[in-house]
């Protein structure tokens, strides 16, 4: 059933969606690269989607069928880490690991970034750690 909560919370991406379009088509040269080699069920038959709505958040690629969510980070992440921490808690609440990769580390190593996004695709998640003692459940 349609609320006025559900069509209020529809109006109010409209804004991040139509943003994340633009980001799909005005992408950087690393993440053009990035998708190409992605695209398509190429990275071992596992299926990528690009600058992905996730709550308020726009991810750069995401697998939803292994929750896993690729991030290229330029130079601005590096004094923004307190919102990516943030933003990657956000995403990990929801089942979701992030990995995050330097473009210049992703541009110097493609084999190698490719290798070990494949091995965490393939990979069982994880099961969420026991809560520590005097920690709630």
């Amino acid at each position: 059933m349609v609320t006025a909560n559900t069509i209020s919370g529809r109006k109010s991406r409209v804004p991040q969606r139509a943003h994340a379009r633009t980001m799909r088509r005005v992408s950087t040269d690393t993440e053009r690269k990035f998708w190409y080699l992605v695209r398509d069920r190429r990275l071992g038959g596992h299926k990528f989607k690009r600058q992905f709505l996730i709550g308020r958040y726009i991810v750069d690629f995401v697998c939803l069928e292994s929750s896993l969510i690729v991030e290229l980070d330029g130079g601005q992440h590096a004094d923004q880490t307190s919102y990516d921490t943030t933003r990657d808690a956000f995403l990990k609440a929801r089942g979701f690991r992030v990995l995050r990769f330097w473009n210049t580390e992703f541009l110097t190593n493609q084999d190698g970034v490719l290798e070990t996004l494949l091995c965490q695709l393939e990979a069982p998640p994880h099961p969420d750690p026991l809560p520590q003692q005097g920690e709630r459940g």
